[in-house]
């Protein structure tokens, strides 16, 4: 890596007012989407800052992130009402609670509700049980003649206890409620059809929690066999909720994004793409374009991260030890060791793409990719993706150091099935 072209590129971050640069790169994408190199560190309040300009000075209309529909619905309509979104927050039961149970969030929650007009909106698919449950509330509130195929899904699902893991393995033996499922979305988007009613969002959540449970299904379903139909298919359905957010929002609706880097960078910059593997920021670029929709890779050398040593474990504070020898993170450290920004310029993603870009945006580097599930000693041959940084973002932040988040106290559900690849 040539450093004076490194140092050509970055620009200072010391504040929320040096994203200057980037602001004026997203100004007319319609679709911003900020990720993160771990799910436990302070960096997201960066995350926040920047969102919170992109609200104020370019009229963003909701949030979305890696979360379940119905919790973040939950923290939705409490920022709208102005309520306890703290409150809100600490009802997250499925671990990793500390993704977004966290004082960090918390504080960019309480500024939101003080606009209330700016949605908060979860894109993630594993709300099975608890989207059903949401389901089956609205039609007795709004709609009783619409109850039947609901309540058929759940006695369908009534034999393996809430548990994932139970219903999984029972459709390697031939057992499945898809039908069952499949009848319900079917009633829900006929309802939704049929008239616009007073609570035009209340209408709109329902038939999100119809697809969340569909699309739950499907995923555990796939997760058995621990390949990468799970993966595509929850990536799919991050990108068809959003879609469907931009479109009850209206024509003129933008869209802040928050997950994790393994999410947020297109894939084919990647050896995602060899696996067969595709994410939601290729999806995004393919459906809307690439000059509509800018994606924001985060990462850092070394400090701290919340995480867990295996699944479902208690979280706890773990050191990050300095990148390995030779990874993005490494090089970046030994070339810039301050925080900075870089913005590599709009256009589509090309496969190969050179022209005059320096060869540290085009080279394949190893960079740092921290899950849930982490374990320190595993950085000498683990943890990392390899990766084109031009072509998989259009911008990238650099903290050289970083600290762990503060979670809220929230009690885990255990159960879960483990993501694939591990905890992202």
């Amino acid at each position: 890596m040539n450093g004076d072209d490194v140092h050509a590129m970055a620009a200072p971050l010391r504040d929320a007012g040096d994203f200057d640069p980037l602001l004026d790169r997203v100004r007319d994408a319609r679709v911003v989407m900020l990720g993160e190199a771990s799910h436990g560190t302070h960096d997201y309040r960066l995350r926040a800052d920047l969102t919170r300009r992109l609200v104020d000075e370019h009229g963003f209309s909701f949030v979305a992130v890696e979360g379940d529909w119905p919790d973040c619905d939950r923290v939705h309509r409490a920022v709208g009402e102005g309520a306890d979104v703290r409150a809100a927050l600490e009802q997250f039961h499925r671990w990793p609670t500390w993704m977004w149970a966290n004082e960090e969030v918390a504080d960019f929650l309480r500024w939101l509700a003080v606009r209330r007009t700016v949605g908060f909106h979860g894109l993630d698919v594993y709300s099975l049980w608890e989207s059903l449950g949401e389901v089956l509330r609205y039609f007795r509130e709004h709609d009783p003649d619409g109850l039947a195929p609901a309540l058929a899904a759940i006695r369908c699902l009534d034999p393996y206890g809430q548990d994932p893991q139970s219903y999984a393995w029972a459709t390697v033996m031939g057992s499945t409620c898809a039908p069952a499922l499949a009848s319900m979305l079917a009633e829900v988007r006929r309802r939704a059809l049929e008239g616009a009613p007073d609570d035009a969002f209340g209408a709109f959540a329902a038939r999100q929690n119809a697809e969340a449970a569909v699309g739950a299904e499907q995923y555990y379903r796939a997760m058995v066999g621990n390949g990468p139909e799970s993966w595509n298919g929850r990536d799919t359905h991050m990108l068809e909720t959003l879609a469907r957010l931009l479109d009850f929002y209206g024509p003129e609706s933008r869209a802040v994004v928050w997950a994790h880097n393994t999410h947020v960078g297109d894939a084919r910059a990647t050896d995602m793409a060899e696996h067969g593997m595709t994410n939601l920021g290729e999806l995004a670029r393919e459906r809307w374009g690439g000059d509509a929709v800018a994606l924001v890779g985060f990462g850092c050398h070394r400090g701290e991260v919340l995480a867990g040593p295996s699944w479902g474990a208690p979280v706890e504070v773990m050191p990050v030890p300095p990148a390995r020898a030779g990874s993005l993170e490494a090089t970046l450290q030994a070339t810039l060791p301050e925080p900075a920004l870089f913005v590599f310029g709009p256009g589509e993603f090309t496969p190969g793409r050179t022209g005059a870009r320096p060869a540290w945006l085009t080279d394949v580097l190893p960079h740092r990719a921290i899950g849930v599930v982490y374990d320190p000693a595993r950085e000498s041959y683990g943890n990392y993706v390899p990766t084109r940084l031009g072509d998989r973002y259009d911008a990238f932040v650099w903290l050289p150091e970083t600290t762990a988040l503060s979670p809220l106290p929230a009690t885990p559900v255990g159960g879960e099935l483990e993501t694939y690849p591990v905890g992202v």
